[in-house]
């Protein structure tokens, strides 16, 4: 509960998550040796990704059906719900009336600096080095409530890719989610934080194969961080090749390089030097980028048949589509 602008808990004994987390079953161990019941609800898309030893419950909609199962089930007065990523609209009613006035939200970014979806993305091509786990009341707004805790570190120099840094959050998260729920059990009280709305963006969620189209005309460091953003576990950077092998391709693992003479504009996307593992590709500025992978669209890297001379390039129509295509999901999977 919270009162007086604290939030605590007089008696935790069942925890339910609502969504999904690429490591909800670590979160099940904690609660499980800190004698916490666990319940798992989620929708039909994000079922997908658990694990099917894990029980977990499938209720697309906040209906009555999942009202009356939550009032069956769990007792207001012992129960924390988590949201993990839940795709669901929270109204006030069914804060109030499904979740007993105790649903928060869990984010991994600086809030509200960073609200939204886009994972890793959005921060990436930001050049964003600072982690951060955040517990915060969930009201009508997207990401709008009170902070209840939040711990920020810094990300080490040598992770770079989506991938990389989803390791990274996994670890700390793991901690602090720990840390956080002894401090529930032993009714510490939390000092909310108030965010100051006028400070926020929001970043609205992406999709690799519709977004991540490459914009050859932006300089050689904005270019190696929207290539980052896309790379592991997604499938790369979108972007054509006028070489009669291959129309469309994804670009992955690069690196600014400043060792050439100066570029032209006009040469950006041209392929300057071949080596047998790596190209160096012009950009629109005085760096250039060396580029190790060059997929097909069966995933196979190619770059050994990509040819000095040959020119990446993005046509107008698929970037501008890129930017003006707004992803959005709901509990069955992406909305079209």
């Amino acid at each position: 509960m919270y009162q007086n602008d604290y939030f605590y808990l007089n008696n935790l004994k069942s925890i339910v998550f609502l969504g999904n987390l690429s490591n909800i079953e670590e979160l099940v161990k904690i609660n499980k040796k800190l004698r916490i019941n666990t319940t798992v609800i989620t929708g039909t898309d994000q079922s997908k990704q658990i694990n099917s030893r894990l029980k977990h419950y499938i209720f697309n909609k906040l209906d009555n059906k999942l009202k009356n199962f939550i009032k069956k089930k769990f007792d207001p007065e012992t129960t924390l719900f988590v949201s993990l990523g839940a795709r669901y609209i929270f109204k006030k009613e069914h804060i109030n009336e499904f979740f007993f006035n105790k649903l928060i939200n869990y984010h991994a970014a600086r809030l509200p600096f960073d609200a939204g979806g886009g994972g890793w993305s959005w921060r990436i091509m930001k050049n964003d080095r600072i982690d951060n786990q955040l517990f915060h009341i969930i009201d009508e707004k997207i990401d709008g409530g009170p902070i209840i805790d939040t711990q920020s570190s810094l990300i080490p120099k040598n992770i770079i890719t989506p991938k990389e840094f989803e390791e990274f959050r996994k670890k700390k998260f793991k901690i602090f989610y720990s840390n956080f729920i002894k401090k529930l059990q032993k009714q510490f009280k939390f000092k909310l934080i108030n965010q100051l709305e006028y400070t926020g963006n929001y970043y609205p969620r992406l999709k690799t194969k519709y977004n991540g189209w490459v914009d050859w005309n932006l300089d050689a460091h904005d270019l190696l961080y929207f290539i980052n953003a896309f790379d592991d576990p997604f499938e790369g950077a979108s972007t054509f090749v006028n070489n009669k092998n291959f129309k469309k391709v994804f670009v992955k693992k690069a690196q600014v390089h400043g060792g050439e003479q100066l570029n032209h504009p006009y040469m950006t996307g041209l392929v300057l030097k071949k080596n047998k593992s790596w190209i160096i590709v012009a950009t629109a500025g005085k760096y250039c980028l060396i580029l190790e992978e060059v997929l097909d669209q069966k995933g196979k890297n190619v770059i050994n048949k990509i040819n000095v001379g040959d020119r990446f390039f993005s046509k107008k129509e698929v970037l501008d589509k890129a930017k003006s295509l707004r992803i959005f999901y709901n509990t069955k999977g992406l909305k079209k």
